[in-house]
């Protein structure tokens, strides 16, 4: 991090060593376990790319698809690969708070200060969120030794495999058929990304363009987060925050009336690429998977009900319910164009950022087959 006289605003070291001191290593397996289920997940994972670029007939990646590595990380490689991108991505924000703070008084105490405390805070979400990850497809870590990329740059596969383990033993489900449905969804993101080369830049800029955004004075910020915390207390609507999906998540709070039409273009194309996922993953399953359609049945019922009451209302803080929607409303978006007008005319939606949904088209499928298809042809 840019500091002044080693003043960090986020202390990246201590949020890595902070998480992987609390996060569980994972369910016991023998060291001759764990080789076989990497070595199977790699497997899985070589054949799930070509089952997702024969269905989505994306195959203009396939170059680029296979010069972006694969790798099986335990939970703690999850966490460290995840710093490494958040550190990338909030550099220009953190930039700019620094600057702020080391201008006022008292600010390189403040940030010394700060820079711990918020390093453990984010240590603690990342060991919450690293016990549940399956499977990522990052692209805004910088290579490294731990975090390999392709000759032309780009992101990387990462397939949690403790994780994986724990849902499949949880879940009861045949190991082996669950591996590859995971891999189908995890292949899927690769496949997105490798054949749309401008959709990263064009995520990443709508992240840059909502971070410019924030409002970096601290008593802003200080009654923003008062706000987050009385909502999500129920203090404003009597609505238990561990139960609905109602309320607003921490993101949708913190935020200026630019930032909410900012969210609204990355909800909406985050919905597309989770919905796209799953549509491939269901589409692809019943051919490849035999126990696909107990596998979906289960899986659904523990994505919809979370651990506990404390895992309920986390997720609402993290915002997690709004992507659990933004699986199923962007899975019927994509089902609903692709019988509408074909593979093909679904595989518009990557042309350019002018041919994303809108978060209103993401729930009404045929507005944005109204405004790409007809009247390109009319």
């Amino acid at each position: 991090m840019t500091s002044i006289g080693g003043m960090e605003l986020v202390d990246w070291n201590l949020a890595v060593a902070t998480a992987t001191r609390l996060v569980k290593s994972g369910p016991e397996v023998s060291r001759d376990e764990a080789r076989a289920v990497v070595a199977e997940l790699r497997r899985h994972a070589q054949a799930a790319e070509e089952h997702v670029r024969s269905f989505t007939r994306m195959a203009e990646g396939g170059a680029a698809q296979r010069d972006t590595p694969v790798l099986v990380v335990d939970r703690a490689g999850w966490i460290r690969a995840n710093v490494a991108g958040f550190r990338e991505v909030l550099k220009p924000l953190l930039e700019k708070m620094r600057q702020r703070r080391g201008a006022g008084p008292g600010g390189m105490v403040l940030g010394a200060v700060g820079g711990k405390v918020t390093g453990v805070e984010v240590g603690m979400l990342l060991s919450f969120l690293a016990s549940r990850v399956l499977g990522q497809y990052e692209t805004f870590a910088p290579a490294s030794r731990d975090l390999p990329s392709g000759d032309g740059g780009g992101g990387r596969l990462l397939l949690v495999a403790p994780n994986i383990v724990h849902v499949e033993r949880e879940l009861d489900v045949d190991p082996h058929d669950f591996r590859l449905w995971v891999c189908l969804h995890e292949e899927t993101h690769r496949t997105q990304f490798t054949a749309v080369p401008w959709l990263r830049d064009h995520i990443e800029g709508e992240i840059q363009s909502f971070l410019a955004e924030t409002e970096v004075d601290p008593g802003t910020l200080l009654e923003r987060l008062r706000e987050a915390v009385q909502s999500l207390a129920g203090g404003r609507s009597g609505e238990d925050p561990a139960e609905g999906e109602g309320g607003r998540g921490l993101i949708e709070v913190v935020q200026t009336a630019e930032q909410r039409e900012i969210l609204g273009r990355l909800t909406a194309v985050m919905s597309l690429l989770e919905g796209h996922a799953d549509y491939v993953m269901d589409g692809v399953g019943p051919q490849v998977v035999p126990s696909v359609a107990e596998i979906r049945e289960k899986f659904q019922k523990r994505r919809a009900s979370g651990a506990g009451r404390l895992d309920q209302a986390l997720r609402r803080l993290l915002g997690l319910d709004a992507k659990l929607r933004q699986y199923r409303d962007g899975e019927r978006f994509v089902r609903a164009v692709v019988e509408e007008v074909g593979m093909e005319g679904f595989n518009r939606v990557w042309t350019s950022p002018n041919t994303l949904p809108t978060k209103a088209e993401i729930t009404k499928p045929a507005d944005w087959v109204a405004r790409v298809h007809r009247r390109a042809e009319s």
